[in-house]
């Protein structure tokens, strides 16, 4: 299937986006499951460690495992499904220009630049989230530091903290009145600052560009067009939401049934193998999403449509994008 290029409004990209994962779903949804289900084994790695920590009461000593192992499992999580993106921009690539692709091609994409593309989603999360990776840790320091050490995993632990020393949480009332808002602030500066790097990674796929110049050349690209993208991801996590409550239905009814007790672990494993469908079926559209907006903002600030049909016609030496599998240097 051909796509003309030309400069898209929002509403076409959506749609676009929308007719791209409906045309080619085995392609997408199955290049996404290769990486969803390596999520999915460290998520029950994840559950494994509680259950040898003794959940659903965890000892005192091996609280602050419990929150290693949780911060553990989201970077891993993060590294992932940044990875899970760079191989779907390729797929997206080679459909949207009217090149083969195939599942096996598009993860085997990641590869030979494994390295830059870790280092890229690295340089790029440390920027946009730092301040409130910071603002994060001081909030589990206050929470273990002061609050029962159960608290995370046995609601009703809570229950009697309060009733037998009001006091503790008066102190954590009074430091979650200074976390909060810088909290927040740093939340919407991560916000702002990945909008800014949205297309870095489809610069460095496409493009063949290291780190800084990839990072550059997303902010020169995306300009102008930061609330689209913005619309896209809010649309994104929307879906997310919507089907992660379907899914957690279940949990939901046994959470409102049982209130105060902590979920037995059979259902975190179905709540887990929930989270795996999600990432599966909606991780796609927000890569498939960014894809098109990096090619029209190429197409409104550089004529790449133009470029490429002189390309294709064979009228220009320039090089087309690097849209075949790189090979490591």
């Amino acid at each position: 299937m051909s796509y003309q290029l030309r400069p898209l409004t929002l509403s076409e990209i959506l749609d676009r986006t929308a007719e791209l994962y409906r045309a080619h779903f085995g392609l997408f949804a199955g290049t996404s499951a290769i990486f969803a289900m390596a999520m999915l084994g460290i998520q029950l790695l994840y559950v494994r460690s509680l259950v040898l920590m003794g959940y659903p009461n965890l000892m005192a000593n091996v609280r602050w495992g419990t929150a290693v192992a949780a911060i553990a499992e989201v970077l891993a999580m993060m590294v992932l499904a940044g990875l899970s993106i760079v191989a779907i921009n390729r797929a997206v690539s080679w459909v949207y220009l009217d090149q083969p692709a195939s599942i096996r091609e598009a993860a085997r994409s990641v590869l030979p630049r494994l390295r830059r593309y870790l280092w890229l989603m690295t340089t790029v999360a440390f920027r946009a989230w730092s301040p409130l990776a910071v603002f994060y840790v001081a909030y589990f320091v206050l929470l273990l530091t002061l609050m029962p050490h159960d608290l995370l995993t046995n609601p009703a632990a809570a229950q009697n903290a309060a009733r037998q020393n009001p006091a503790v949480f008066m102190e954590f009332g009074a430091g979650m009145l200074i976390l909060a808002p810088l909290i927040l602030l740093a939340a919407g500066y991560g916000v702002f600052m990945s909008l800014r790097y949205s297309l870095a990674v489809p610069a460095s796929v496409v493009e063949n560009l290291a780190t800084g110049k990839a990072i550059r050349r997303s902010v020169e690209l995306s300009k102008g067009s930061l609330g689209r993208i913005f619309v896209l991801a809010l649309l994104v996590g929307l879906i997310r939401l919507l089907l992660g409550l379907l899914f957690g239905f279940p949990l939901i009814i046994l959470g409102v049934k049982h209130p105060g007790q902590a979920m037995p672990i059979h259902w975190l494993l179905l709540q887990q193998l929930g989270i795996f469908l999600s990432n599966a079926l909606i991780g796609p559209i927000y890569a498939i999403g960014l894809t098109l907006f990096y090619y029209d903002q190429r197409i409104r600030k550089e004529g790449f449509d133009i470029e490429w049909m002189m390309q294709a016609a064979g009228l220009t030496p320039l090089q087309a994008p690097e849209l075949a599998v790189p090979e490591e240097t």
